[in-house]
């Protein structure tokens, strides 16, 4: 693996770390004469994809615009002379960051720049109520109309839809479908909603019938899917009443769409598609269509494959029609563990069906990540899984788009399916027409470029080796040499799925540790860089939860030089090895009621130092011997929950030097061989959410200190943003700016060797990286 070179600490750097401060920079200079922001140029750092793409939504009177949705990541516009995706959300701060997770998309069809966004991420009481998210400019600044009730952007169902709509003929009129609480109807274009009469709890999808309606008449039949009330309902009157829809199966619909034929097509599924609860998966599921005909309307089954029982079930999810061709429609699998998710074709109203799996290529040498993560899963994976959502372009009938849970697929050959179901000649819907030699290939490209939405729970950039190092929730973790490309040597291998946390030695950034829930022993170890792997030596860390699922295999901290290593699994006691995780023995003095946010942290510039910010007991811990023992170094902090942001840090180059984020500040602390001084505050920091080190200024004795919080830059009222101090914290300059907040960090870091550039790992957003205007180099 090529690398950046390694560099060692030396004992010059600790000395040039603890040098006095030059008379200019150790002056209080005058704060109103000292910059406030400095402009910072933000972008994702490539990788493609990696998370749930759950929906998607072409305008359907202009061509080209479409849009897609993501569970946590936020939502995407597509921009299709440039193939790039630009994201919508990332202006969201702190407070507003569960409004990531978006639920439904919505269009005005007789007004393209108007979008709406259904946004929440969780269910439960302690979140944030969901909101409706309005723009008028295609999602480059929007409205927020909060709604009182919760959003699962992020729950069970989440890849049903779309539950979102706006009727057809009146733009003013909107229905939403909630997780919850029911339909909902509003006559202000979002600003206020009022409950509707409908014995529905949790809604799956809206669709309303334009057919019902004319210029300056509201559509007035409309379809509602349920989930915990299992059926398709149907209104005449605008909402006013509903009747369960005849001839329908007792399935919570997914998907639907009416043909230009008027013919309406459905997907069902038993469970709510997706992490459901009892039973965990789907089970069976069908393609139903309503011929509106010239007498009473008759529905008819026309899945091409049917389920089968136990590991065999699955249901049907994405569904779309060709809107220039009658009859023309797609549909999709979802969680079909036995074979593999697949595509279905049918151009004859669902009559005879080509599956594409077998008639399908995919383009994987872009992103050789991908091609890791699908040897790593080993499960059969024709088309990927989780395809909620799949969707013809009504411009043109060639080109298609489908998600999966780790990104989606574009092709602009369709049709090549459709001539191949012509060529295989006649199969009934539970005989679909399979034979790969009598088609023409469909290809498929990874269409992911700045689409990026990995679960990135940790990152590290080194002194030495690669650029910057990430552990990923799904899909393992990376090394990226060169930031301007996806890395180039694909994931960690081996590839677990989730890693939770990568550390690396300071003073030796050869030595490298990363946790996996994945492997049996909890983790690996790498003494040549990330080159090669060996996986933790055996310990007795419980691996299995009481309900029989894998333990969460916490965070890893690695030593100054790489002898030691300190492993806390989450909610369980600490772990430490002196053999670099051949052998693991328990931590002495370890809280004795371990939470889940306990993070052992090295001491940069002194082998075998750890530490430990014990956020419930409010005291910091310390070991100097390798792990094997700890002790209370500080006490009298003040005690935090789970829910509060806190974060212990070392500084490199100089021993026992430490920074703390805490809800109360930012403080610095040093200390003896044993034991740490009292706090010094960071006047201008009021809360203090993450802290990162990196290179110094030119000219400048100490690293850069990089903030998320709430900060005074030049004398002015604390507000939240990402902050940099070039001289020890007496002063900050803001570097983050109004559309660039990503709501919720995971983890940050800086680099050591180019100073000025940090790293955000927000939550569903991949990495970040930011760096001075006058110094960001021109990407792809």
């Amino acid at each position: 693996m090529q690398r950046r070179r390694f560099i060692a600490h030396t004992a010059g750097m600790a000395a040039l770390s603890g040098a006095a401060l030059p008379a200019a920079m150790a002056a209080d200079a005058d704060a109103s004469a000292r910059p406030t922001v400095e402009p910072y140029d933000w972008r994702s750092v490539p990788f493609g994809g990696g998370g749930y793409i759950d929906g998607f939504l072409f305008h359907p009177r202009e061509a080209g615009l479409l849009y897609c949705r993501t569970d946590i990541g936020g939502a995407y516009r597509f921009d299709p002379q440039a193939r790039r995706w630009w994201p919508l959300l990332d202006h969201l701060d702190k407070a507003d960051a569960d409004l990531m997770g978006v639920l439904s998309l919505a269009v005005d069809p007789r007004d393209a720049d108007r979008l709406y966004a259904l946004c929440g991420l969780y269910l439960s009481k302690e979140v944030r109520d969901g909101a409706l998210l309005a723009s008028t400019d295609r999602g480059r600044s929007w409205t927020v109309h909060e709604l009182g009730v919760k959003v699962g952007g992020n729950s069970p169902g989440r890849g049903s839809g779309e539950r979102l709509q706006v009727d057809p003929w009146a733009g003013e009129v909107l229905y939403l479908g909630s997780s919850q609480d029911g339909l909902l109807k509003s006559t202000d274009r979002g600003r206020r909603f009022r409950q509707l009469d409908l014995p529905v709890r949790h809604v799956s999808l809206v669709l309303m019938d334009p057919a019902s309606g004319s210029a300056g008449k509201p559509a007035s039949r409309l379809y509602v899917g349920s989930h915990d009330q299992p059926g398709l309902y149907v209104s005449d009157d605008g909402g006013k009443t509903f009747q369960r829809e005849p001839g329908t199966p007792a399935q919570a619909p997914q998907h639907a769409a009416i043909g230009p034929d008027g013919v309406l097509y459905v997907a069902f599924a038993i469970g709510d598609g997706v992490h459901v609860a009892n039973p965990s998966y789907a089970t069976t599921g069908g393609i139903w269509k309503r011929d509106p005909g010239h007498g009473r309307p008759v529905w008819t089954e026309i899945t091409p494959v049917k389920p089968g029982i136990g590991l065999k079930g699955f249901g049907y999810s994405g569904l779309d029609v060709d809107r220039q061709q009658p009859g023309r429609l797609i549909v999709s699998t979802i969680e079909r563990w036995a074979e593999g998710d697949d595509l279905f074709l049918s151009e004859d109203g669902g009559a005879h069906w080509t599956a594409l799996g077998a008639r399908s290529r995919h383009e994987v040498a872009a992103r050789p990540w991908l091609a890791n993560y699908k040897r790593a899963t080993r499960r059969p994976d024709p088309m990927g899984h989780w395809i909620a959502d799949v969707k013809i372009d009504p411009f043109n009938s060639a080109r298609a788009v489908y998600g999966t849970g780790y990104g989606l697929w574009m092709t602009d050959n369709l049709t090549q399916a459709t001539q191949a179901a012509r060529t295989a000649g006649a199969a009934g819907p539970s005989d679909v027409a399979n034979a790969a030699d009598a088609a023409g290939t469909v290809n498929w490209r990874f269409e992911v470029n700045n689409i990026e939405e990995t679960a990135t729970l940790e990152i590290r950039s080194p002194s030495g080796g690669a650029a910057l190092l990430a552990a990923m929730g799904d899909v393992s973790g990376a090394a990226w040499d060169d930031l301007t490309q996806s890395p180039a040597t694909g994931l960690f291998a081996p590839s677990n799925e989730t890693n939770r946390s990568v550390d690396v030695a300071e003073l030796e950034p050869r030595v490298l540790a990363r946790t996996s829930d994945h492997v049996a022993t909890g983790g690996y170890a790498s003494i040549d860089g990330g080159k090669s792997w060996r996986a933790f030596g055996p310990s007795d860390r419980v691996a299995k939860t009481a309900q029989g699922h894998r333990a969460p295999t916490g965070l890893v901290a690695v030593s100054a030089k790489g002898g030691f290593m300190v492993w806390a699994p989450e909610r369980q006691p600490a772990l430490w090895s002196k053999d670099q995780g051949r052998r693991w023995a328990r931590c002495d003095g370890w809280p004795a009621d371990p939470g889940p946010l306990l993070a052992p942290v090295a001491d940069r510039a002194v082998e075998g130092v750890f530490y430990l910010l014990d956020r419930a007991q409010g005291r910091v811990l310390m070991s100097v011997n390798g792990g094997q023992s700890f002790a209370p170094a500080l006490t009298g902090l003040p005690a935090l929950n789970d829910g509060q942001n806190a974060q212990l840090i070392s500084a490199p180059g100089r021993g026992r030097d430490l920074w703390l984020a805490l809800p109360h500040g930012l403080f610095r602390l040093s200390g003896t061989e044993n034991a740490l001084g009292a706090p010094s505050a960071i006047p201008p920091v009021a809360e203090a959410w993450m802290v990162a080190l990196g290179k110094a200024a030119p000219g400048a004795p100490y690293h850069a200190i990089y903030v998320w919080g709430r900060v005074s830059a030049g004398g002015a009222s604390p507000v939240e943003g990402y902050f940099r101090s070039d001289d020890e914290g007496r002063h900050f300059v803001r570097i983050g700016d109004a559309l660039h907040r990503y709501g919720r960090l995971l983890s940050m870091t800086a680099d050591p060797l180019t100073h000025g550039t940090v790293f955000l790992a927000p939550h569903g957003r991949g990495v970040i990286i930011g760096r001075p205007q006058s110094k960001a180099k021109a990407q792809p």
